[in-house]
């Protein structure tokens, strides 16, 4: 179920949102017995897949990692990589894997349907997963300096992460481009997606002095002051300096979730 997308892909494009699967999910995948992954729609090559399978095998060896692609070719083309606990297989949205998966991982694979199909994704691929299973759906630049993604369990989104390299953006809201595609179009006057953009533009604005010290230190400054007036994650493992170090910023989905979801055909 599903289209082909574009197919694009590269080394280490998936870094970010990889590090922070193995931050927040991390403790639930190295605690169960042999855990599904589903990478989704991995693309013309299945380098992030292997990526992912690696990072994950390092917390858990146990994990089985399953590349799931609609074009044919592409999944005959990653079949001679497979191994034990890699494996790759046709399919789409209704993920066709032997176990329910614990985690579900879909980069880059919305962004060409629209907003309510989006919506049926989500409420598909949460219909899959093992018990306390998460999916974690986003999209993000080229080459990865750039990314969002919303982290979803089986009720529904959670939260919405932004992430950046230091060295690929002006400024805060030039992530917007990169929002997943639920989010995309609401970035508007009067949806609260806007309004975090914005304010986040602010933060970065008063906190230039910090830009003395490096563009590090002048977001995690910015990230501090928007937290006073915004529900940023402060805690590990979704928050903190550990994580606004690394270019991160969490919030509850709840405090930029659509002021209306579209209406399901």
């Amino acid at each position: 179920m599903g289209t082909i997308t574009r197919g694009t892909t590269g080394h280490n494009r998936l870094r970010r949102v990889d590090r922070w699967i193995i931050a927040v999910h991390g403790r639930m995948l190295a605690s169960a017995d042999r855990p599904v992954v589903v990478d989704l729609g991995y693309g013309a090559s299945p380098v992030t897949t292997l990526e992912l399978f690696t990072r994950l095998r390092r917390i858990n060896p146990g994990v089985e990692v399953i590349g799931v692609e609609i074009d044919p070719a592409r999944v005959a083309a990653a079949l001679p990589y497979e191994r034990p606990g890699l494996s790759f297989v046709l399919g789409g949205f209704e993920l066709p894997v032997p176990r329910p998966p614990l985690l579900v991982r879909a980069f880059n694979v919305l962004r060409q349907y629209d907003e309510d199909e989006a919506w049926r994704a989500w409420d598909m691929l949460r219909s899959r997963l093992a018990p306390g299973g998460a999916v974690v759906e986003g999209t993000c630049s080229e080459i990865g300096h750039r990314a969002a993604w919303v982290g979803l369990n089986a009720d529904g989104p959670v939260t919405l992460t932004l992430a950046t390299r230091f060295a690929g953006f002006d400024r805060p809201s030039a992530l917007a481009e990169r929002l997943p595609k639920v989010l995309i179009h609401r970035n508007v006057s009067g949806e609260r997606i806007h309004a975090l953009l914005r304010d986040l533009d602010h933060a970065w604005d008063v906190c230039a002095p910090y830009g003395a010290y490096g563009v590090r230190q002048r977001w995690m400054a910015a990230v501090a002051q928007l937290a006073a007036t915004w529900p940023v994650a402060v805690f590990p493992p979704l928050g903190g300096r550990a994580r606004s170090r690394l270019g991160e910023l969490t919030v509850p989905w709840s405090a930029v979730a659509p002021s209306k979801r579209p209406a399901t055909p």
